[in-house]
């Protein structure tokens, strides 16, 4: 007979952990530290060149080489979370995360640092789809918004606090301090993962996929490479074009495995399903406004404004903290059932793109009508994206929470380097119309700076600057409005079919000796 009641052995069971706030503030912890290790080195770039005589080559791959590595195994960690067991994953990625943070701090060469950064993406790659899947096992329907909303804000936390940290270490210590500091996150974590999170894992207990697990990898490797290196080789270059090309190929042919394979590690009949492609279409394009505002922002911050990287980090920190504020105190969670996922959705987006039109409209000449903007961004991406990873999460089987987490993350990764690539486009060619004749052909503001012989010049360059930067933020607002719209509508039509399979609140019935038939989200349309 199958299990319907649940029970205290059971690890999809939605009896509440009495422990759950306190390993959510564990994880919470040591996804902040994978996080910040996103920014936090770009600040030691001048220290990093001269102490180690690094080239701008190996500056690039110290950078790179942590996201490079994550973003290509975020779904085959999460599948490995599934196959093997949440808890054992997490506590692996604790571990090489901090032996990858020591080794970092102990560099002697360049090629040492980029080796170790890599090693901190394997240990950041099981981290960031753990903790999500963690998050679904532990919280039952009624929490379980809230505790997204908190696990949500730490990304935005560690985008402000990244540069602010790095800066005060760097004022007090050498660069090393800025790996050190993971060590004793990473054992606390460890110790707090080991004695109170529960362990699960998908009892279907699929073959590994291997084949899918090399094609993915290629496959985001590939589109992650090409979009870091399209700004600085510019993105005609043989080189962003040949990564693309087989960044994109190698996801093509990753899909078609999918497909044929019996044991898929992504299950591509997902993308039937309605409420799932509502979903995945909101997260990329919330990504691509959130990310690509990121990348104008402190551009104009910089370059219009005239402010240093931590001033201009300092300035940008209302949105970050708008975004934890209201996470932690719960509003969107308290919202959400009078809302609706798609309600909460379309006004998060709306606000997200409303805040980028102030920013473009009032920020141009000065901070005053940016902190507006900035504001409003914050309570936009404070609604839109627990509702869109809660979206994502649900629509997917809840004994593959693993690969859930491991999409979201994937999303995030591929939603904020279009945005880059998109908006980036957008800003060089309104920047490329409308310099002065002086200036013609140069492609950055230095460049055309440097080009300029009068204050005349020097002050028509600037303008173009800026208003390239403002019709970037214009195509990025009307784009997560539009994307909004389009999310909230797939959603809303997902729900109105009740009968509709791949509803993630669905947990199959489990048998006692582990198996099961296959959930209905599983199973296509």
């Amino acid at each position: 007979m199958s299990s319907v009641a649940p029970s205290a052995t059971d690890p999809l069971s939605p009896a509440r952990n009495p422990a759950r706030w306190l390993i959510l503030a564990v994880i919470c912890l040591a996804q902040l530290t994978v996080l910040l290790d996103n920014t936090v080195l770009n600040v030691a770039v001048p220290s990093l060149t001269e102490e180690m005589g690094a080239t701008t080559a190996d500056v690039q791959w110290m950078l790179n080489a942590y996201s490079l590595v994550q973003s290509g195994l975020l779904l085959t960690a999460g599948n490995a979370a599934d196959r093997y067991g949440r808890k054992k994953m997490l506590a692996l990625g604790l571990v090489l995360f901090g032996v990858a943070s020591l080794a970092a701090s102990l560099a002697q060469s360049p090629g040492q640092l980029i080796a170790a950064r890599a090693g901190m993406g394997v240990g950041g790659a099981l981290l960031m789809t753990t903790t999500l899947a963690v998050v679904m096992q532990i919280f039952d329907d009624t929490e379980r918004p809230k505790a997204i909303g908190i696990w949500s804000s730490v990304n935005s936390l560690g985008f402000a606090a990244g540069p602010l940290i790095g800066g005060t270490l760097l004022a007090h210590f050498w660069w090393g301090a800025l790996f050190l500091i993971n060590i004793p996150v990473a054992l606390i974590g460890l110790v707090a993962v080991l004695r109170l999170v529960p362990e699960s894992k998908n009892p279907s207990g699929d073959r590994p996929d291997i084949v899918g697990a090399l094609l993915s990898m290629i496959g985001m490797v590939g589109v992650v490479f090409a979009i870091i290196s399209g700004p600085g080789s510019g993105w005609l270059s043989g080189r962003v074009l040949a990564s693309a090309a087989v960044g994109i190929v190698g996801l093509a042919v990753f899909a078609l495995w999918e497909l044929r394979v019996p044991y898929p590690m992504l299950d591509m009949h997902f993308f039937r399903n309605s409420r799932f492609i509502g979903a995945v279409s909101g997260g990329i394009l919330v990504a691509f406004g959130l990310g690509g505002s990121m990348f104008l922002l402190t551009q104009h911050l910089q370059l219009v404004l005239g402010y240093g990287p931590l001033e201009a980090g300092l300035r940008m920190a209302p949105l970050a903290l708008m975004v934890v504020v209201l996470n932690f105190s719960g509003l969107g969670a308290k919202l959400m059932p009078r809302l609706g996922t798609p309600g909460m959705i379309v006004t998060g987006m709306t606000l997200l793109a409303a805040g980028l039109t102030a920013i473009a409209t009032l920020g141009s000449d000065s901070y005053g009508g940016m902190l507006l903007g900035l504001l409003v961004m914050g309570v936009g991406v404070a609604f839109a994206m627990p509702a869109m990873a809660n979206a994502v999460m649900s629509a997917i089987p809840v004994e593959k929470a693993g690969v859930g987490a491991g999409v979201n993350g994937t999303l995030m990764e591929f939603g904020q380097g279009l945005g880059v690539a998109v908006l980036g486009a957008v800003l060089n060619s309104r920047f490329a119309a409308l310099l002065p004749a002086v200036a013609l052909g140069a492609g950055s503001l230095p460049a055309a700076l440097a080009l300029a012989r009068t204050d005349a010049d020097r002050a028509a360059v600037h303008d173009a600057f800026a208003s390239g930067i403002g019709t970037s933020q214009l195509v990025g607002a009307a784009a997560v409005f539009l994307g909004g719209l389009l999310a909230a509508f797939l959603l809303r039509r997902a729900e109105r079919d009740r009968s509709a399979p791949g509803d993630g609140a669905h947990r199959a019935d489990v048998h006692e000796d582990g198996t099961g038939p296959a959930p209905a989200a599983a199973r296509p349309e």
